[in-house]
């Protein structure tokens, strides 16, 4: 874990006099699950997508895979093994799930058409089975997402993001309207996750997932990092109990010596 992959370092994101992100330092080591909380119009967002290339940051640098990508576009950071997932899952309905992943993992050059009317046959099957099989979808490939559950969509969510075989994925509320059975069952699919060579930066509001999965956690408040650290240590924190996880999370104290 020494490595780290993903760095940013005073990253800020304003939209005209709104100050969304501001000074924003943040990591995620190579082969780590990392997680970004914080609450409701905090910036975490807004971070993932400047991260991504999606919104533009006033300042700060970000560094990937020991590469400056701040300035680059999505596609580019895309190439280097940056994959990001969006809260709304928005499958094709009349493709098969395989065939929802082949779109989004293929690149896309100047010469795909010509290849694909001399092979249409063609595709990344290989990786697109193994990315099924990586979320528990294995054998679901010629479904098509209307035949699914919810809780089924949004993992296909996840094998669309891991079909390319990035080396990091930003995860944007992947648990948002998953039952507890569905939750578990994606928290699994995520520690499993770094042994397939995939670092995780997840955002979500189920603590129960975070503080589970994730081996160093950010605090956002207001667009500024109120604390850093591994799950103990945000869970015992008052600044982030107070304004964020209240005081279930909160650490018991140790018992009493004498206490029966």
């Amino acid at each position: 874990m020494s490595t780290r992959l993903l760095e940013v370092e005073g990253l800020t994101v304003s939209y005209g006099g709104l100050v969304a992100v501001d000074d924003v330092d943040l990591g995620v080591a190579d082969g780590q699950i990392a997680g970004l909380i914080g609450p409701n119009g905090a910036g975490k967002t807004t971070c993932i997508d400047a991260i991504a290339g999606f919104t533009a940051g006033r300042a700060g640098s970000i560094t990937f895979a020991g590469h400056r990508i701040d300035g680059l576009p999505p596609h580019r950071r895309a190439r280097l093994g940056l994959a990001r997932t969006f809260q709304s899952v928005e499958l094709f309905d009349d493709l098969t799930l395989a065939e929802n992943l082949v779109v989004a993992a293929a690149p896309v050059r100047w010469w795909s058409p010509i290849l694909d009317a001399v092979a249409p046959a063609r595709s990344r099957r290989v990786d697109v089975e193994w990315a099924l099989t990586a979320v528990g979808l294995d054998g679901a490939g010629d479904l098509r997402p209307d035949g699914l559950s919810y809780g089924q969509r949004r993992l296909a969510g996840l094998a669309r993001a891991i079909a390319g075989r990035p080396r990091l994925v930003l995860l944007d509320e992947p648990a948002a309207g998953l039952d507890t059975n569905e939750t578990e069952s994606l928290a699994e699919r995520l520690r499993s996750l770094p042994e397939l060579g995939i670092s995780v930066l997840l955002v979500d509001h189920d603590m129960g997932l975070v503080l589970g999965t994730c081996e160093h956690i950010t605090v956002l408040d207001f667009g500024r990092v109120l604390a850093a650290g591994p799950p103990a240590t945000i869970r015992g924190d008052a600044t982030v109990i107070e304004a964020y996880l209240g005081e279930g999370h909160r650490e018991p104290d140790p018992p009493t010596r004498g206490a029966g």
